[in-house]
């Protein structure tokens, strides 16, 4: 190897050494599959954010004796110096360029797919969509599937609902240690960290104006508004929406939002959350930024179509000066729109990210050794497999619950004892 590649590899392995530190139940899992091997000669297509908590995963399916192929799940997500690692140290084949266009992207993609899977696993539903559209003949292999995200939960759903679906897949974000974990800490921390380290701004006393209020979107108001943010959401449903107002935010349109705002973030998993005429009526100066799966959140094409210059003026910022109704004005779009705490920063803490992990790889066993009989449909993790995982992190923390004596349990599991 060229002393530049060894450079990568090194820095990739022992940033990937660390990560697992902080990833003990993943780390126990795969002790304990070092002995039993229950992926034993299973196939697994992986399209995932290739980051270092990623690896340690896809080292652990390896341990268990799965054949692991991985592809990125986002253009921008790619760790270079973690692909390297893992193609030179781990030997599991990576496929996966930071910054790749989308030619390259899904070529990847069905280099992955050729392997021909038993099991895919997916974030953001891109594997499993072009498996169904340009590779049909590769689906009566398939035994099932993972989806890691709420977007790719949503493209899913709505496959089955067409009835599309052609294999059953387990929806790893609907786990509780999943989403209110991984989604609400997670993405409220990594997201704030994006945006700070690109944009080098001062949070305390901005205006942060949050799209969406679902586990991600309750998670960024919560640290913006802990950086000392005045924070406004905007939210469809009026249950969250009143959640965001009884949490101390302001609650409003994005029409009313967008004069008042500093810096946006959008986690909605829909398209325009911001589009073209909210662009126009915000102030010179404001910051748009994604946390979704996709970019589509932003209406770039909007944002382009009324730019009269554009230019990069930080690594991960580009500058477009529009010319709105009676002004010019400057708008700043972080990371290309893209998901801002993968893109201008390192994503997930691997603490987090141990339990969503740990949920990928029991079901994965789950599926190998029990052989469930499912139907084409998107499925929850077993909750047995949830409380597991959450039992395991608590134990890693030196931590434990309390249990029900005999008498407690008996009294919560019948009727006849009332008031005394």
């Amino acid at each position: 190897m060229f002393a530049d590649t060894v450079k990568l590899v090194d820095k990739g392995k022992k940033r990937i050494e660390w990560a697992g530190v902080s990833m003990p139940v993943v780390r126990s899992i795969a002790e304990r599959w070092e002995k039993e091997k229950p992926l034993e000669g299973r196939r697994i297509a992986a399209c995932l954010h290739v980051t270092t908590e990623t690896a340690n995963l896809a080292i652990t399916l390896k341990t268990g004796g799965a054949s692991v192929a991985l592809c990125a799940s986002n253009p921008l997500s790619t760790q270079d110096d973690v692909v390297a690692a893992l193609n030179e140290v781990y030997q599991i084949p990576t496929y996966a360029k930071r910054g790749e266009d989308a030619e390259s992207y899904y070529k990847n993609i069905e280099t992955v797919l050729w392997t021909r899977p038993e099991i895919t696993m997916d974030d953001g539903a891109d594997l499993v969509a072009t498996l169904h559209t340009k590779h049909r003949e590769l689906i009566p292999g398939v035994v099932a599937g993972t989806e890691e995200t709420t977007t790719g939960v949503i493209r899913l759903r709505a496959m089955e609902r067409d009835g599309a679906l052609a294999y059953p897949i387990v929806a790893i974000n609907e786990a509780m240690t999943k989403h209110m974990f991984d989604n609400r800490y997670g993405t409220g921390q990594s997201t704030l960290d994006g945006i700070i380290r690109a944009t080098n701004r001062l949070i305390a006393g901005s205006t942060v104006v949050v799209a969406g209020y679902g586990w991600c979107g309750r998670g960024v108001a919560s640290r913006a508004h802990g950086f000392g943010a005045r924070v406004i959401v905007v939210e469809v449903d009026p249950i969250r929406a009143l959640e965001a107002a009884m949490d101390g935010h302001s609650v409003m349109t994005m029409d009313q939002a967008a004069p008042l705002g500093d810096i946006f973030i959008t986690v909605t998993g829909d398209i325009k959350a911001i589009d073209r005429r909210h662009i126009e009526k915000m102030k010179d100066g404001a910051i748009l930024a994604n946390s979704g799966h996709f970019n589509v959140e932003l209406d770039l094409p909007g944002l382009e179509a009324m730019t009269v210059e554009r230019r990069q003026v930080r690594e991960n910022v580009e500058e477009f000066v529009i010319r709105a109704p009676g002004e010019r004005k400057r708008i700043y779009v972080v990371a290309e729109g893209r998901l801002v705490n993968l893109a201008a920063a390192e994503g997930h803490p691997a603490a987090v990210m141990d339990m969503s992990f740990a949920n990928q790889a029991l079901v994965c066993e789950w599926l190998s050794q029990k052989k469930p009989a499912l139907e084409k449909k998107v499925y929850s993790v077993p909750e047995d497999i949830d409380r597991l995982v959450a039992r395991m992190k608590l134990e890693s923390l030196g931590m434990a619950v309390e249990k029900l004596s005999e008498e407690q349990h008996h009294y919560l599991t019948s009727w006849e004892s009332g008031t005394r």
